[in-house]
């Protein structure tokens, strides 16, 4: 049921947003990003569009999951710091327990059909979900021929020369500073959505409403943040160290995963090699092909596809247990790697949010995150096309009909008549099961 009145939501309210949203967020950080856009802007109404884009900006340039951020922000907004809290915890405690059960399905009984079946259904659905984002956020964000040159752009240079993902995010930024100062009318691009006191439309947090008074920052509440967030952050990982030593493979994971969740720019997808690449040559905690299956498995839950590191730490405590049973060190393995990878997105969003919610006026700052805004529509359309890629013709082999066929009913279904993505993904991932059993049969 949405919610469309002019009122600010309860926090009850939000809570039952946020908790469906931790078991629908099917699709990796586009999906994601998309479903909260649908949810939020359009069906809720609970933020304009330039206000959900200013926050998907500044996620977009922090270390870690941009998804989980921008929910963590929204929430924040809405509901200050316990908001911000539930709606990040929430984002993420469905996909860690799911992923959790499986993971130990996983190395008790080997590689699951059933799971695979599903995977291979979602496969398509996700697709059409990334490519409606394209098409939704590319149709508002895309004003003039200089907003669509920088998409364009950012698309050739991640998907043709590999540029890094951080690498683009800056130069559109650097290029948005230059161009407002010297052409504003193509680059102060504020989508025309919402108005003043609400409007017409009743969105609650609109373009022109003044930011609440927890937005405001001040110093003395930054320092408390850093206090609070850092000893949360840091407090297991040391105290790991104190109990088990430093070689243990616990503390290893703890301090790994903390500096991963300092540099690894760009979301899961910039983040997933190097991790690999660490896991399985250097700390040799699981093999390569155990890193695959749990992307796969990680692909078939919801929440930030980054939950996956979550899997490593599961099968590095449970391949490296001493002196505790596998259970219990696969135990604390996930959940050492789980918290220093989510715990940090708290600290980067209640440490900055408060000083770009106060740049939203700024015509500089806008003007650079216009041009970010435009970025990450190409980007988004390289994670589209390279994912369509690989699933539609899989290891370069013909076209898979069925994965085409369902892509293109669903895109239809959700940019035409706006269908709804709970019963997408569940449709999807039952399909796949279907046609898996037929196929066999």
């Amino acid at each position: 049921m949405t919610d469309s009145s002019n009122q600010h939501p309860t926090f009850r309210e939000a809570l039952r947003f946020w908790l469906k949203l931790g078991f629908i967020s099917f699709g990796g950080p586009t999906g994601q990003i998309a479903i909260m856009h649908t949810e939020l802007v359009e069906k809720r109404k609970w933020i304009s569009e330039a206000r959900f884009l200013h926050a998907l900006n500044y996620c977009m340039l922090l270390p870690g999951p941009e998804a989980t951020q921008l929910a963590t922000y929204i929430g924040w907004l809405l509901h200050k710091t316990w908001g911000g809290i539930a709606a990040g915890a929430l984002f993420v405690l469905p996909s860690a327990f799911i992923l959790f059960g499986l993971s130990y399905v996983y190395v008790s009984f080997g590689q699951l059909a059933w799971v695979a079946a599903i995977f291979y259904g979602l496969k398509p659905a996700v697709l059409a979900i990334v490519a409606a984002a394209v098409l939704r956020i590319g149709s508002r964000a895309l004003k003039n021929e200089v907003m669509w040159s920088i998409a364009g752009l950012a698309f050739v240079a991640i998907y043709f020369l590999k540029a890094p993902f951080p690498l683009i995010v800056l130069s559109a930024g650097l290029a948005g500073l230059v161009g407002g100062k010297l052409w504003p009318k193509k680059f102060q691009n504020r989508p025309a959505h919402g108005s003043k006191n609400g409007g017409k439309d009743g969105v609650i947090l609109d373009d022109h409403s003044e930011s609440p008074d927890h937005t405001r920052p001040s110093l003395a509440r930054a320092i408390k943040i850093c206090i609070v967030g850092l000893s949360l952050w840091w407090t297991p990982v040391i105290a790991v160290g104190l109990w088990l030593g430093t070689s243990h493979t616990l503390f290893h994971q703890g301090v790994f995963f903390s500096k991963a969740a300092m540099v690894t720019f760009g979301g899961a997808y910039a983040v997933l090699p190097y991790v690999s690449q660490q896991a399985v040559e250097s700390y040799q905690w699981l093999s390569a092909a155990q890193m695959l299956d749990g992307l796969g498995l990680a692909e078939t839950t919801p929440g930030p596809l980054i939950i996956v590191l979550q899997f490593v730490g599961f099968v590095g405590g449970w391949q490296h247990a001493e002196p505790f049973p596998p259970l219990v060190a696969a135990t604390l393995g996930a959940a050492i790697t789980t918290w220093t990878t989510f715990v940090p997105c708290f600290l980067w969003i209640f440490l900055g949010a408060p000083h770009i919610e106060q740049m939203r006026g700024n015509a500089r700052v806008t003007s650079a995150l216009s041009a970010v805004t435009a970025a990450v529509v190409g980007v988004i359309l390289n994670l589209a096309v390279w994912f369509g890629v690989h699933i539609i013709r899989p290891s370069g082999e013909g076209l898979d009909w069925y994965v085409l066929g369902v892509s293109l009913v669903t895109f239809v279904g959700l940019a035409k008549w706006k269908w709804d993505v709970i019963p997408v993904v569940a449709g999807a991932g039952v399909l796949g099961i279907l046609y898996k059993l037929l196929s066999a049969g």
